[in-house]
């Protein structure tokens, strides 16, 4: 079936400028980090982008591993592009990364030059683009020089693979030396990419949200809702269909204790109160943040994401209710996302 998008999709969504960037973002992203590879139902991929970019969704993020397998997140994105979304390619932000582990041997993980470029090259190829509008560090690396990791970023921009360049997960003072390095390059660091939710707070504990307002550098966080625990799907056991289910997932059952799912329970309650279910809080959360350019979700069905849109109808909270949540987290023994 052909695919015309609404034309009110800009009406729908709330942008904001990265940083001290011309670019705008929207306040709410789509990742392709599950649920977009070759063991996933390709049809419900696809229902679920055109109806991102229907709600004014217009930033893609990828990396180059995504999947599973490996690399199968940005081909099925590129059929879905090529086949819904070619002729509104100047709308899209697509966006990708090079720096965990993708192929065997020496150069197919961290932040050489040699990696990182062969990354994106290979990345352009599954998605059958020319271009990505930002290409990021996917971590920092411990023994490749910064400098070197910048320059491979810094070339992307001067060949017009990427427009812009961002980092993923870099401390505060690795944040500063890469724009300090960039920037002596001609190229201004874009973005940085956090891990941030109302469960893991250890960037923003570092002073990442200062430093960047410092620098000007925008930020979008992923895990908002904490691998799919900050909503209601394990507030009364673990669903089948759930990622703690999923032998391939990154959320384990044994993170799902007792203690736990009686603060999600608590939170859960508090969110109604407020007229939201528990994930559009965390969202709204996240997004109070006045660092956060853009809050990255997940989906794994249309039903999902249309409720996690929902969140911009409330965004603010009161003095009592960010204290309330404070009292109930009580930040002793959070879970944390391993990644």
């Amino acid at each position: 079936m052909n695919y015309t998008p609404s034309n009110k999709r800009y009406e729908k969504m709330t942008y904001n400028r990265c940083g001290k960037s011309g670019l705008k973002l929207p306040a709410i992203a789509l990742g392709l980090w599950h649920n977009f590879g070759d063991v996933d139902d390709l049809h419900t991929a696809r229902d679920m982008i055109r109806l991102a970019f229907d709600n004014g969704i217009t930033h893609f993020d990828l990396a180059n591993n995504y999947g599973p397998p490996p690399g199968t997140a940005e081909i099925n994105f590129g059929r879905i592009l090529k086949a819904d979304l070619a002729a509104h390619r100047d709308e899209l932000i697509i966006s990708t990364k090079a720096g965990h582990l993708m192929w065997d041997g020496p150069y197919g993980e961290w932040g050489s030059k040699k990696y990182l470029t062969a990354s994106l090259d290979q990345s352009l190829q599954r998605m059958g683009l020319d271009y990505v509008d930002i290409f990021y560090s996917h971590r920092p690396d411990p023994d490749t020089p910064l400098e070197e990791t910048a320059e491979a970023l810094a070339q992307a921009v001067r060949q017009g693979k990427a427009l812009y360049v961002g980092i993923s997960k870099y401390s505060p003072e690795q944040t500063k030396e890469a724009a300090a390095i960039l920037k002596s390059m001609g190229v201004r660091l874009l973005i940085h990419q956090p891990p941030y939710s109302m469960l893991r707070r250890e960037f923003e504990e570092a002073g990442l949200f200062d430093t960047l307002d410092e620098l000007g550098v925008g930020s979008i966080c992923f895990c908002p809702l904490a691998q799919g625990l900050l909503t209601d799907k394990y507030l009364n056991g673990i669903p089948g269909n759930s990622r703690a289910a999923k032998a391939h997932g990154f959320l384990q059952k044994d993170a799902i204790t007792p203690e736990l799912v009686e603060k999600l329970k608590k939170l859960n309650e508090l969110a109604q109160q407020r007229g939201q279910s528990l994930a559009q809080m965390s969202i709204a959360w996240v997004l109070r943040q006045k660092a956060v350019t853009c809050a990255l979700i997940g989906a794994s069905r249309v039903e999902q994401l249309q409720e996690n849109l929902h969140t911009l109808k409330q965004l603010d909270f009161t003095d009592d209710e960010l204290q309330q949540i404070e009292t109930i987290l009580n930040t002793d023994g959070q879970w944390r996302c391993d990644l």
